[in-house]
Formats: structure tokens, sequence, C-alpha cells
């Protein structure tokens, strides 16, 4: 935990040797009652809860700070697999504003390196004031993927380049 340059990441990694555990539950659902009565059940065993906000048809923003709520009562950790992949000044909105205002409640999301590092500038600029994390988009496993090979290479390098907001590849 030491060594992580970004804070959440650090946050992480002490979380993971406090709770003795490396797992994360994907919170798959499609409403905001369904999300809540999971991390009610798993939270005290888990180290992220990993959510996709944009699927649940019933979004309200009390549920971000009830789910908040959950995640401090049972320490862990709201992954947002939300997929940034624009330019920067549109995910910046993306993260920070509009209907679901992901960094204010979730302290993990992700993100494509297609569009350039400045992807990763948008959403810093966003997120480190929160001690926020993202993580590159790297490789992905369905058949037929172009995130393989050169890509994956100026990914990874991409993240690195920014260790102070990036959280993880």
């Amino acid at each position: 935990a030491a060594l992580a340059k970004n804070p959440l990441a650090a946050e992480l990694l002490g979380l993971m040797e406090r709770k003795k555990t490396n797992l994360s539950v994907a919170a798959d659902l499609s409403t905001c009652a369904e999300v809540l009565a999971l991390a009610e059940a798993v939270g005290p065993h888990v180290c992220v809860l990993k959510t996709h906000v944009d699927v649940l048809s019933d979004f309200e923003p009390s549920f971000a700070h009830q789910l908040g709520e959950l995640a401090k009562k049972h320490d862990f950790v709201i992954f947002e697999d939300r997929k940034f992949a624009d330019i920067g000044n549109t995910v910046a909105m993306q993260y920070g504003e509009g209907v679901y205002r992901i960094a204010d409640w979730a302290h993990l999301t992700n993100a494509h390196a297609v569009p350039g590092p400045g992807i990763i500038d948008g959403l810093a600029k966003v997120g480190l004031p929160l001690k926020r994390g993202c993580l590159m988009l790297a490789e992905m496993s369905p058949e037929g993927t172009l995130a393989e090979g050169k890509y994956t290479e100026a990914a990874v390098a991409m993240a690195e380049k920014r260790a102070d907001f990036m959280a993880g590849v």
C-alpha cells in the first residue's frame, strides 16, 4: 500500500489487508433496491462492489447516498464500471456532472485508452480532488477484441504516466 502513487489504490490495498480478502462482487442488477440489498448482504465480506448505474431502471440521487453509507458501514470500495471513452472535456462532465454525478459516490471507475491521454486528464481533473481512482482498460475478453497487442502496450504506458490518478490497468 505504501508504494501506491494513487491514494485510492493505497486505500484499496490497505482494505484488502484489513479484511483479509480481495473479493469483488459485480452488482449487475436492474433496480436500486436489488443493488442495495446485495451491498448489505455481501458488504462485510468484500473489498469492492462493482456497479453499472446506467442500467438501473429506477435510479434516483438518493441511491448513491444510500450505497455510499453501506460502503462506509461495511468498509468496501464502490467501483462504477462506466468504461468512459470520450474526449477529456466530455468525460469530465459525464463523471462529475449529469444525472449520475459518478465522481460524488464511486471511489473507482474505468476508461478506455482509445481517446488518448486526454481522457485521463479529464477524469483526473474531477476525480483527483476527491481522492478517486481509475482503471485503464488495456485488454478485453470478448472474441474479436481489438484491445490487444500494441493497443494494450500503449494503454499500459498511458496509465503509467498518470500513476497519480490511475489505480491500475
